[in-house]
């Protein structure tokens, strides 16, 4: 059958101001693409009112039928099979690049998901001819637009393919006001334009459901069986402040879980062995960079086991991971950005740094240290085993003088740590190191420097000084210090930073003043190049903590009238008979079997034994925790559960947002989630949360309680 027809000057005439449904350089048999539709869209194209566009204006019927008929018709993407020299093609993609090298000659980019790299080329020697045609739409078509390329392949390379273009058909048209830069940052109400245009956004969330992937893998394998607990649970108190959601029914709520904690230790008691679940959570919470009020957690469970046999499949789960991660994702840098790519998306130029940013693979067993060693250590109970400097105990050889020029605290502790900083002598010495220390202190976080225990103060060795820049010691202090093994090899340049606290045992809390100190420093050093940075993986356990903390005041805890919280959840189980024990007599002494997974810094996730007996848990709950019985009432279901022969388990909840967020080297998580909730937990794309309206208010029977109300109630 011939084809028709059609003069250049007819085709610009039906192509819109900005692209059009097809550019051809042969007629489409879709071209009259309103006449394929079904019948009844036809009809319900006829009839359709003027509509409104986002900008406001008017869009008439007539000009939607045109602009459907344009851009809803395409041919199907061409299967990775049929992509063989000399084979036509047809790929789906956004027009990235054009590079115009003349007016017979053009080059364009097209950006395939999860695809090689696409360049198609389309040159003409005539005036008049159909390839003249293809070229003048290729040079038509908006950058950035989605379209439906055709072509044959003219060359296959590596990862990349060359298509000598046939046709091209744009199916929506990028608009000119948006902007689009090299590095552009679009604002957290555009996300979308964000993940489209920020390579390591878009990388982070490919690699995201591969790591996903793995792990779910090596549960599989692990005979470990996936089960979806209930969104909509009910409130109990566990420790964090919950979301409730009201139902139509007057006072009635759901809430929205914590975790899936106490239906994985109900399903320990149905007989399945092993549990896991890539688990929804919700906490109401302040938000920082490793928090979301809605996140992701790995989600394990193991009937007929200890912590040990927990810490173990963990070990596995990461010992497996990092391999195959290896083996998919190469890791590029781009500008002070580093990230994830797969392998077979790896673009010409693309600097690829495999030798020191491949992955570490550690080797289980991972270090373990207790609770208090890693308070005594580092001053953190989630140390980074990066820094490659301790803290140490020196108020026995400091000077009372010295003391009371840091701290008002009556006989306290004192802890110093030393940084040796890189320095050539030349570009930095000693001098810049000291101006460098100098804004630092004065730039202090402002819990650093209102700290009611002192502010840091950091001194630095220079042997050109008298007593060698730590005059302020004394001399004898100055010898009781260095003769320490820790200070005795100090150098010129060297930084000690000291810092006193109250003289009380660690009861559970987090960090110490100058375990912050020590994690600030140590990034500021190497921001400022002063510090090698490091990209090991330096995996560890912490455990034996406190079972039980004193009240902060900050998190709701269980609601008990004891003035402590438990340091974990409710459930978590003593370590030792002494410690069970210890629960009589002095319950902030008694030990948990708990244990948190660390790395670099970061808790990738925390797990326990249980208590898997009834008595036990109603005991801890009633006796200890000294909750009502309307508290202890809201875990009935549990306490029933275990008293149905619940054999001994323990699990594990692994933060899968931090972990993708350490894996693909970002500090926020934020980085790794599509569309994540603002400092304020808002989600600026969609605007919410929203303002209820009264008809919502009257339909779920809630009111807006007036400040007053609200103050008294506090009160």
């Amino acid at each position: 059958m011939a084809q028709p027809r059609v003069s250049l000057r007819r085709l610009c005439r039906l192509i819109p101001s900005q692209n059009s449904r097809l550019y051809t350089s042969r007629i489409n048999p879709h071209w009259q693409s309103l006449k394929c539709l079904p019948r009844n869209s036809q009809r319900l194209l006829h009839n359709s009112p003027a509509l409104a566009s986002p900008s406001g204006d008017k869009v008439s019927g007539q000009k939607l039928r045109e602009e459907w008929a344009q851009y809803s018709q395409f041919p199907s993407a061409s299967k990775a099979a049929d992509f063989v020299e000399g084979n036509k093609v047809t790929v789906h993609g956004f027009l990235l690049r054009r590079r115009v090298k003349s007016l017979k000659l053009v080059f364009a980019d097209i950006q395939v998901e999860n695809g090689p790299s696409v360049q198609v080329t389309s040159t003409f020697k005539e005036d008049g001819s159909p390839e003249q045609l293809v070229t003048r739409a290729l040079r038509a078509v908006p950058l950035y637009s989605p379209v439906s390329v055709t072509g044959t392949v003219a060359r296959l390379h590596g990862n990349r393919i060359d298509l000598d273009l046939d046709a091209i058909q744009p199916l929506n048209a990028f608009p000119k006001d948006i902007i689009v830069s090299e590095g552009v940052q679009f604002p957290a109400s555009a996300r979308h334009l964000q993940i489209r245009f920020s390579d390591p956004l878009r990388s982070r969330l490919l690699a995201r459901p591969q790591i996903g992937f793995q792990l779910r893998k090596t549960l599989n394998d692990l005979d470990f069986t996936e089960v979806e607990t209930p969104i909509l649970f009910k409130s109990t108190p566990e420790g964090a402040r919950e979301f409730l959601v009201p139902t139509r029914r007057r006072g009635l709520a759901y809430a929205l879980p914590q975790s899936p904690q106490q239906y994985k230790q109900i399903l320990m008691s149905s007989g399945i062995r092993g549990y896991y679940q890539f688990a929804r959570c919700f906490r109401d919470e302040d938000l920082r960079a490793d928090r979301q009020p809605e996140f992701t957690q790995l989600d394990l469970e193991m009937g007929f086991a200890t912590g040990e046999d927990v810490m173990r499949t963990v070990e596995t789960l990461v010992s497996q991971l990092l391999p195959a991660l290896n083996a998919q994702f190469s890791v590029v840098r781009q500008g002070d950005d580093i990230y994830p790519v797969p392998k077979r998306d790896l673009k010409n130029g693309e600097s690829t740094e495999n030798g020191d940013l491949q992955w570490p693979e550690p080797t289980a067993p991972f270090l373990r240290l207790t609770y208090d060693e890693a308070m005594t250590r580092f001053g953190i109970d989630k140390p980074d085993l990066r820094i490659p400097f301790e803290l140490h105990r020196v108020d026995h050889v400091l000077p009372a003088q010295f003391v009371s020029m840091i701290t008002h605290t009556e006989q306290p502790i004192v802890e110093a740590f030393r940084i040796r900083p890189q320095f050539d002598g030349e570009t930095v010495t000693p001098g810049t190191i000291a101006e460098f220390v100098d804004k630092l202190m004065d730039q202090l976080p402002k819990p650093l420097a209102n700290n009611p225990d002192g502010a840091p103060a950091a001194l630095m060795f220079n042997s050109k000084k008298p007593l060698c820049g730590l005059s302020s010691l004394g001399f004898e202090g100055f010898d009781a210090l260095t003769s320490m093994e820790a200070f005795s090899d100090l150098e010129d340049g060297d930084v000690l930073v000291f810092q006193a606290r109250k003289n009380a045992p660690f009861q559970g809390e987090g960090s110490t003043a100058l375990g912050v100190a020590r994690t600030h420093f140590y990034r500021s050093f190497v921001s400022a190049g002063l510090l090698p940075q490091s990209f090991d993986l330096k995996f560890l356990w912490v455990v034996n903590f406190p079972m039980f903390t004193p009240d902060d005041g900050i998190d709701p805890g269980q609601g008990g009238q004891a003035g402590f919280k438990a340091t974990h959840h409710p459930f978590t189980a003593p370590l030792t008979e002494a410690d069970v024990e210890m629960l009589a007599t002095d319950p902030l002494k008694a030990r948990a079997d708990h244990y948190d997974l660390v790395v670099n810094g970061v808790e990738l996730g925390g797990g326990s034994r249980r208590i898997h007996l009834s008595s036990m848990q109603e005991y801890v709950m009633r006796n200890i925790l000294k909750m009502t019985d309307a508290g202890l009432a809201q875990f009935s279901h549990l306490l029933e559960a275990l008293r149905a022969g619940c054999p001994p388990h323990a699990g594990f909840a692994l933060g899968f947002d931090r972990l993708v967020a350490i894996l693909t080297h970002t500090d926020s998580v934020r980085d790794v989630i599509a569309f994540p909730k603002s400092m304020k937990g808002e989600d600026l794309t969609v605007k919410s949360p929203s303002k209820m309206t009264a008809q919502q208010l009257e339909t779920y029977h809630l009111a807006i309680a007036k400040k007053e109300e609200v103050k008294k109630q506090d009160v």
